[in-house]
């Protein structure tokens, strides 16, 4: 017997306006709209904007254009730009990252990484794991240039429940992802912070995710055990394949994917996306048809499992 979907379902869609959406993020819309749908769940939409170098007016218009373009709804968030940036923006909820990132200033999990991206990649063990370079350093958590990174212990496990599995999984950090990052050069919360105190904040329960982000769920995890926070554990996830490209690469909007606005303004229909989630999902492409039918036939699936 498969984990159960928790009952009522809040999930979420959380783009970031850092470009053009493409095929892969309007594949993930429709799969967590789907899911949420057949589960008789809700869905927020939340743009994760504290990318403020990347940030653009025009993707933040393009976000909600695309999801109306799919077909697609959702139960909480902002109705439109005007709407994002008044109320929603992750620029509002900079005291609640702080507070975390204090939290973890006290309790001496943090040190100051001063590496270059380029050192990073160019020593990363397994192209990955940070190698640790600054953790004995003595570089100020405040001093110029300089990242928090945590300081994980010799065992850093977390266990995830994860849609379609009947056991949890068990990740170590040691052996993937290392000491991350939580607080960039910038002094902005990085994206594992702010992506957990926001599903927090809005009690979250089933994360869908692309399976390029296994060790970002994993790291949230270990975060919300140093940080109190019950909730977020307790959620279920979902990690689906990834849509790539010709080179066997997943899409991405800083390399310049195939950006579904250029689909909208061509005339083009959403039917494809459907079927990619159909393909995804396991359902037949004959249900494909529509939303209504899509959900439908997950409905179906669901139940026989």
């Amino acid at each position: 017997m498969y984990h159960p979907f928790p009952a009522p379902l809040l999930t979420r869609l959380a783009p970031t306006p850092s470009g053009y959406l493409h095929i892969g993020n309007g594949l993930s819309f429709v799969m967590t709209w789907l899911l949420a749908r057949a589960q008789g769940g809700k869905v927020l939409l939340r743009i994760d904007d504290l990318d403020r170098q990347r940030f653009r007016p025009e993707y933040v218009e393009d976000i909600f254009r695309t999801i109306e373009w799919l077909g697609i709804d959702f139960d909480l968030g902002p109705e439109g730009p005007r709407e994002f940036e008044v109320h929603y923006s992750q620029l509002h909820r900079l005291d609640l990252y702080r507070q975390y990132l204090n939290q973890l200033q006290s309790k001496q999990q943090v040190y100051a990484c001063i590496c270059s991206r380029k050192r990073v990649r160019k020593t990363a063990i397994n192209g990955f794991l940070y190698d640790g370079h600054c953790r004995a350093a003595s570089h100020h958590l405040d001093g110029p240039g300089a990242a928090w990174r945590v300081r994980l212990r010799e065992r850093a496990e977390v266990e995830m429940m994860e849609w379609g599995r009947k056991d949890p999984v068990l990740l170590d950090l040691n052996a993937g992802i290392g000491d991350f990052v939580v607080r960039k050069k910038d002094q902005f919360p990085a994206y594992q912070l702010a992506s957990l105190a926001d599903d927090s904040h809005w009690n979250i329960n089933f994360v869908v995710r692309g399976e390029d982000l296994w060790w970002s769920t994993a790291a949230q995890l270990w975060l919300a055990r140093q940080l109190g926070i019950e909730n977020f554990p307790r959620s279920l996830f979902w990690h689906h394949e990834l849509l790539l490209d010709d080179q066997g690469e997943k899409l991405s909007k800083s390399k310049g994917a195939s950006a579904l606005k250029t689909w909208r303004e061509s005339g083009k229909s959403p039917h494809e996306i459907y079927l990619l989630a159909a393909r995804t999902l396991g359902i037949p492409e004959e249900r494909a048809e529509s939303l209504s039918t899509l959900t439908q036939a997950l409905k179906d699936k669901i139940d026989e499992t």
